[in-house]
């Protein structure tokens, strides 16, 4: 009589097991840009109301709010997320800064330019001050110039404020 095979032989199983390791290896660093590019924007998301200020502060003065509380903000340590140490306006200027979960006291940086008819574009790039690495950020702000320099970035998301 023959015997049934059942199961797996220990080299199947082996060579399974090494499959599911290299898969993991491959898609482990994948997954962590992905988040550290998801805690980016969250960055961005709440700077949101920061450039609505600004820019309502610059329609109504004709110049740039010197510090959170002239733009009608919370305290820059107030402003806080998840991956985000601080939300802060000098001069127009909005800095955010990220903690660990992104890299610790990096910042993007967004800055105020007028275009014709009044409308605020918002440059974000390594020029403008950004210092985050540029795989973790939105492709608007992997430019070479804000611009103020005469680049020609990308509208970041959110557009005009």
């Amino acid at each position: 009589m023959k015997k049934i095979q059942q199961g797996f032989t220990l080299i199947e199983l082996m060579i399974v097991v090494a499959i599911v390791g290299i898969l993991a290896a491959v898609a482990l660093p994948a997954y962590q840009d992905y988040t550290k590019r998801a805690h980016v924007a969250e960055g961005l998301g709440l700077a949101e109301a920061a450039k609505a200020s600004v820019a309502e502060y610059y329609a109504d003065k004709g110049g740039w709010p010197k510090d959170n509380t002239a733009a009608g903000l919370e305290t820059a340590s107030n402003i806080k997320g998840n991956a985000v140490e601080s939300v802060e306006v000098v001069d127009g200027t909005i800095t955010i800064t990220y903690n660990q979960k992104v890299q610790a006291e990096k910042v993007v940086v967004l800055k105020p330019d007028v275009g014709l008819g009044g409308s605020i574009k918002w440059g974000c790039s390594s020029t403008a001050g950004t210092n985050v690495d540029p795989k973790y950020l939105p492709g608007a702000c992997r430019v070479d110039a804000s611009p103020a320099e005469g680049g020609e970035p990308k509208e970041p998301e959110g557009g005009e404020g």
